[in-house]
């Protein structure tokens, strides 16, 4: 079991540092937004190339933080339910959950995003709009964030199979914010 807690560390490392990294594209999204509306109204300039730009920081930064969310423990779940079980039994909600519901869903979205990445790239498809940028960045985003995604449900189902075992305290896992 210590070599799988080893990876459960290593992939909540990983997403830790890429969840704290992309959240600064929020801070950039803005500064963009605030750009682009100031050139807009005050100098009555603009390019679709800004506005979509903000798009792609917007993607990134939802698509990018949802495994660093769950392994924050800060996903959503129904509060109300879970709240009033043991950690035991919340151990075992989140080991269901997590093979026969996150898993699968991680699984096929990532497996059915990949086609249309290729194919965007393979052409180098661009935007519609006159001055829009090139697409495939952005859909990367999506196999990206969810192989991520995947990986932290494997790094919360090892961590609770673990603490099911006495390996670990549940204080180590159920705490919103525990970095």
């Amino acid at each position: 079991m210590q070599p799988l807690l080893r990876f459960s560390a290593f992939i909540d490392k990983l997403n830790t540092w890429i969840g704290r990294g992309v959240a600064w594209l929020g801070l950039l999204a803005v500064l963009v937004c605030t750009g682009n509306a100031t050139a807009r109204y005050a100098l009555n300039i603009g390019s679709n190339a800004w506005l979509e730009l903000q798009w792609y920081l917007n993607s990134a930064v939802f698509l990018l933080v949802a495994a660093y969310a769950l392994k924050r423990n800060e996903h959503v779940r129904i509060d109300v339910i879970a709240g009033r079980l043991s950690p035991r039994a919340q151990a075992w909600i989140d080991i269901v959950g997590g093979l026969f519901f996150l898993l699968p869903a991680v699984v096929i979205i990532a497996w059915y995003s990949w086609p249309t990445l290729v194919n965007s790239y393979e052409i180098q498809e661009y935007s519609s709009d006159p001055g829009g940028l090139i697409r495939w960045p952005v859909r990367l985003l999506i196999p990206v964030a969810f192989t991520l995604l995947g990986l932290q449900g494997v790094s919360e189902i090892i961590k609770r199979i673990a603490f099911l075992r006495g390996l670990l305290d549940a204080s180590e896992f159920e705490k919103k914010g525990h970095d």
